[in-house]
């Protein structure tokens, strides 16, 4: 595994996803949103939105959707059987809607260690943009598990 500060830094492939309508919807009743802003378009026009608008966290949804999503991990010489999701937060600066294609840029900003080294913490930052204008930023910290500590 690379040490700690050679990882800062380290750039993830940027990649695209395009907000699909049905896939709003669904992920708005699975996480139990009831206002239908979210789920039908007449109502989310009507509050004024040009389309379905993105509920918040589903852009971590989408940030998934590219290709090979633990490649960062096995890259490390990470086995992701040791990794564990420690927070995520999200800073939004504009709405994104179904039909737009969101952009999204990863960059390690932060690792850190505590045990004596059998916890590593690798933060990520995620811009995601539209047409390069921000959309929202991601903070994600992965802990990964020293599996020879006890």
């Amino acid at each position: 595994m690379r040490s700690a500060s050679s990882v800062i830094g380290t750039r993830i492939p940027e990649h695209s996803s395009t907000v699909e309508r049905g896939r709003l919807a669904f992920f708005s009743r699975a996480i139990g949103e009831n206002d239908p802003v979210y789920t039908d378009l007449k109502a989310a026009r009507e509050a004024g939105h040009r389309d379905l608008p993105v509920p918040p966290t589903f852009v971590f949804c989408l940030d998934m959707d590219r290709p090979n999503p633990s490649k960062f991990y096995t890259d490390l010489g990470i086995d992701i059987r040791t990794i564990l999701h420690g927070e995520q937060a999200f800073t939004y600066h504009t709405t994104a809607y179904a039909g737009d294609t969101l952009h999204f840029s990863t960059e390690v900003t932060d690792t850190y260690e505590k045990k004596r080294g059998a916890l590593r913490f690798f933060v990520r930052t995620t811009e995601v943009t539209r047409d390069g204008e921000p959309i929202a930023q991601m903070r994600n910290t992965t802990v990964v598990r020293d599996p020879r500590a006890s």
